[in-house]
């Protein structure tokens, strides 16, 4: 029988996200809300199926997460399960100091993982980028988010918008135009940034064109990069410190 897939940052926020609700120290597999996260976690469309086998994500294996939590709560006195990953400390030093961003961020991978399709069988089609991994809030709100910046129709209304303003599409961040720097190759490119926190993120909301920010790619990387998210205007300021610095 196949191994099952590791727990990723998704699951591991839901899961963390019910520890503060159910303390596995006082409680068991059978308790409703953990057989209700189990049911839940095999819905995300996260795992390809043919990857998992009859005990993914069952209630015992969700407990037993949740139970390795225990070992990294200050709170607990006990020694809690040892035998926890390093993507468990990872995303528990991530949110444990705000937990109202937890609750916001799990919240929101439960009302909107069905507007997914799971991924396709192919092995390239599972494995994670360096985007997946770098993005804080997992998998499901990195793929929502990447949809809406990515709106064709949206994000040429944004860039028409702009060129139209000024002329250029000039990076609302360090300022590169991928025009003035490579010529006829790179006029009318440059990505969109979606700037609403993922946490409040709304699939039946339309996107408004005052929500995007035209980015170049570096820019965009690092923007995704910092956790939790800088805002536009606070890595431009990081990037003329540092320039006035140099």
């Amino acid at each position: 029988m196949a191994r099952n897939p590791k727990w990723t940052r998704d699951e591991l926020i839901l899961a963390m996200d019910l520890y503060f609700e159910v303390n596995p120290s006082h409680t068991s597999e059978k308790n409703p809300q953990i057989v209700a996260l189990s049911h839940l976690l095999n819905q995300l469309p996260i795992h390809p199926r043919s990857k998992t086998n009859s005990s993914f994500r069952n209630p015992n294996g969700v407990y037993m997460k949740m139970c390795n939590y225990l070992r990294l709560d200050p709170e607990y006195r006990g020694t809690g399960l040892a035998s926890g990953s390093e993507l468990d400390e990872a995303v528990w030093d991530e949110f444990y100091p705000n937990l109202k961003r937890l609750r916001q961020v799990a919240n929101a991978i439960r009302e909107n993982y069905k507007y997914l399709t799971p991924p396709g069988e192919r092995a390239e089609d599972a494995k994670p980028t360096d985007e997946d991994d770098e993005f804080p809030e997992g998998k499901i709100l990195f793929r929502l988010h990447k949809i809406k910046e990515r709106n064709p129709s949206l994000v040429k209304a944004k860039k028409d918008k702009v060129f139209k303003t000024t002329g250029r599409l000039g990076c609302e961040i360090c300022n590169f135009d991928f025009k003035e720097f490579y010529g006829k190759q790179g006029q009318g490119f440059a990505e969109c940034h979606h700037n609403n926190p993922v946490s409040d993120l709304d699939t039946k909301k339309l996107v408004k064109i005052s929500e995007l920010s035209i980015v170049c790619a570096n820019c965009h990387r690092m923007i995704h990069r910092i956790r939790p998210w800088l805002k536009v205007e606070e890595l431009r300021n990081i990037l003329v410190k540092r320039t006035l610095q140099a």
